[in-house]
């Protein structure tokens, strides 16, 4: 009998109800498991889980997988309900009318999230059924302005800024506000969509209690163990001034980076029992009260008149009316994460938003749960690197002499390409330099990239591994680019002497051992040549950190560009028009695009900060290396990669068409061909390009075009500064040269 009902179970359970597919995908990143978790857990290929996930072409988990991935899935509800859904929102009401409503809650209750430390300091937000207190009594109201040349510039052809419905009750009016002062005096918040708010604050302290109270501001966290975003309050110079802060900091102040302590507006806060983060009171402010249990109370500040918009990735924004730079900022954040400083500090802190530190424990036995690490995190702890992957001044390398200089068998040294050549005769009788860009390069460079989760481990004399993030010790000097294997059985005969070396960011072919990080060893073997390392630190913990991080930006990216006209389904000759002057259609919509690209470079830049500052002297520690996000292996495995994926393309190239390079910077190259466009020199087939080489469009690692010159050009620049091997992939793009500074 107990086999029988053994049978009915096994029948019932292979029929256990299960989620649509994206639950299971939202369920698992909740919980910050990755796909190889899973599947490891119930036995299966990571290509099985990915399938039962996939919303395009869904698959079933069939017997006993089926039951137990039903359970997993029942227990991850239990822990992260999926939001409740709200009611589309009502269309917007034309600007013609100048109030639309009275707020439905004079003051909001904020939920909570557990204990939580920003910056330097831990704060404090208001645990569920705690009311914020509000800055004063009567609601915040929505309104229109009622001058004209006040009204929300919010664009039709774009509404990616706006309310969509599922927004979060919490923060039902948006991730930030920008505070402005109108005609009349009166003191008006910009939100995202076109909703403008009345503020009733007097002050600087009650404005950041109207925002926790009232004005229902924030952003839900990306991860289920994660933290809410902050709300971001921008301040205007209008603004500044109502609320006693000065439009510019004095040269003392912007020197030091944050208004003095003795200021007046500094000593209202902290009578009111607000703080403010070791950073002070600068262009993007911190205000916070202390953690008290579980409740949490911060606002973020952004002052662009202080420099909180740096113009070489936000370009004009500072300038912008309050209603197009709401709109700017909200497309920003809905896509990519409210801003927590620089694009650079956004960057980093959208890989903890993705991957929290910890995350909450199964209840123990008294059914309290603790918090512990979240898998495939960074963890809470810093580690330290390795003595090759630490730049100079690092504490691991005080012992070294005085001035020493490490040469590439004592330093890591991955970073991106600045290389050039003369040009040959042959290239001297072609009309035009082409120059061709990858889009998002060091995105994709991260993307599926392998990286070390913690410590290193050294190994003397390894087995090289390409599967294991690291940084070898190895002799690449006997790599021959005249001949390189380009398939299982394919082998290429090439110049080598027009490419230039994958191995050094010059271009120089190795002379001896160097440290390299794990994608530029695997390169050489898949190049056809033996590698024998001497050394190793490697990390057997590892994962693909920045998976999540990738696809966020990428999808972020696409869908501004896609905004702007330029689409990922093109062909390329509509990828080429569609890119010409795309930055015109919408200006401000171009400012989210340069945005985006900022963060992913600075993002990584912050995973190796150096000293800024602070009296800091070689050998003793700096602020940076206290954060578990200071990591400059995972950027090396980063650039390593994207450099490697480069090359990868222009040997391909070579093979095929026999063109070669005659300049490369980053993630530009540049080409000598007979025509003006990307089309004269790429081998397209019936539409089709190179297998393995370059290719026209907007996803991250295909190409764009950058810029064309003419050849006399090229050859007239060099000859002036009397710099034959002067980069021309640094002025392709205007051909506007400044200087001739061949390096950065």
């Amino acid at each position: 009998m107990s086999e029988l009902f053994d049978a009915v179970d096994a029948l019932v359970a292979s029929r256990s109800p299960l989620p649509p597919p994206e639950e299971r995908k939202r369920l698992r990143t909740a919980h910050g498991l990755t796909l190889e978790e899973v599947a490891a857990a119930l036995k299966v290929r990571r290509a099985t889980v990915s399938g039962w996930e996939s919303v395009k072409k869904p698959t079933e988990p069939r017997g006993p997988e089926r039951e137990a991935y039903a359970r997993l899935l029942n227990q991850l509800a239990e822990l992260y309900p999926a939001p409740a859904r709200k009611a589309p929102p009502v269309a917007s009401v034309p600007t013609e009318v100048t109030e639309v409503a009275e707020a439905r809650a004079p003051s909001g209750t904020v939920m909570a999230s557990e204990s939580v430390a920003v910056p330097d300091e831990t704060v404090s937000r208001a645990a569920p059924g705690s009311a914020v207190p509000a800055a004063a009594s009567r609601p915040a109201r929505t309104t229109r302005p009622s001058s004209p040349s006040r009204r929300p510039a919010v664009r039709e052809a774009a509404p990616a800024g706006r309310p969509t419905a599922g927004t979060d009750p919490r923060f039902e009016n948006g991730p930030l506000a920008v505070v402005d002062i109108d005609a009349d005096g009166r003191v008006l918040a910009y939100c995202v969509g076109g909703l403008i708010l009345d503020v009733p604050a007097k002050s600087l302290a009650s404005l950041v209690e109207w925002t926790l109270g009232e004005a229902k501001l924030g952003q839900p966290r990306l991860a289920g163990p994660g933290k809410d975003a902050d709300p971001l309050i921008v301040l205007t110079g209008a603004a500044l001034e109502r609320y006693g802060l000065p439009v510019a900091l004095t040269d003392e102040e912007r020197l030091a980076g944050r208004l003095s302590e003795r200021h007046k507006v500094v000593k209202q806060l902290a009578r009111a029992d607000w703080k403010l983060t070791k950073r002070g009171f600068g262009p993007w402010a911190r205000i916070y009260r202390p953690a008290q249990g579980a409740e949490r109370a911060c606002v973020q500040l952004c002052i662009p008149s202080w420099g909180a918009l740096d113009s070489r990735h936000w370009g004009d924004a500072a300038q912008l009316p309050p209603a197009e730079l709401t709109r700017v900022l909200g497309v920003y954040a809905s896509r990519v994460l409210t801003p927590r400083g620089s694009t650079a500090v956004t960057g980093l802190e959208l890989m903890t938003a993705l991957h929290p530190p910890t995350r909450a424990s199964e209840p123990d036995a008294t059914g309290k749960r603790h918090s512990e690490h979240n898998p495939g995190s960074l963890g809470r702890d810093p580690v330290d690197c390795a003595p090759c992957e630490a730049p100079d001044g690092h504490p691991l390398l005080r012992d070294l002499p005085r001035f020493h200089l490490r040469g590439p068998e004592e330093k890591l040294f991955e970073e991106a390409y600045d290389w050039a050549r003369p040009m040959t005769d042959a290239e001297c009788t072609l009309r035009h330099l082409v120059g061709i860009d990858v889009n998002m390069a060091f995105a994709a460079g991260a993307n599926g990239l392998v990286v070390g989760l913690g410590a290193p481990t050294h190994v003397e004399a390894p087995v090289f591994d390409p599967k294991l993030p690291g940084s070898w010790l190895v002799d690449l000097s006997h790599v021959d680019l005249s001949r390189v294997k380009i398939g299982k059985d394919r082998w290429a005969d090439l110049d080598a002497g027009l490419l230039p070396s994958p191995f050094t960011p010059k271009g120089d072919r190795p002379e001896g051992p160097a440290w390299y990080a794990t994608p530029t060893v695997a390169y050489a073997a898949e190049l056809g040549y033996e590698v024998r390392p001497l050394e190793a630190y490697v990390r057997y913990e590892n994962g693909r950190y920045l998976d999540g991080w990738y696809n966020r930006l990428r999808d972020a990216y696409l869908a501004t560009m896609a905004d702007l006209g330029v689409h990922a389904d093109m062909t390329p000759a509509e990828f080429l028009a569609a890119m010409d002057g795309y930055r015109e259609r919408d200006a401000n919509l171009a400012i989210v695009v340069s945005a985006i690209k900022a963060t992913v470079k600075g993002g990584l830049g912050k995973l190796r900060e150096r000293p800024r500052g602070e009296g800091w002297r070689p050998g003793e520690p700096w602020r940076a290396l206290a954060r578990p996000t200071w990591r400059p292996d995972i950027r090396a495995a980063v650039i390593s990669r994207t450099r490697i994926n480069l090359h990868r393309k222009i040997v391909r190239h070579a093979a095929f068409t026999g063109q070669y390079p005659v300049a490369v910077l980053s993630d530009c190259v540049v080409y000598a061909a007979d025509g003006p466009s990307p089309l004269d020199f790429l081998p397209y087939r019936d539409g089709r390009p190179l297998p393995g080489g370059f290719k026209l469009g907007v996803n991250p690692g295909l190409v764009k075009h950058e810029g064309t010159q003419s050849v006399l050009w090229g050859e007239e620049v060099r000859e002036r500064f009397d710099a034959p091997e002067l980069n021309l992939a640094r002025y392709i793009k205007d051909g506007t040269v400044t200087d001739v500074d061949d390096g950065e």
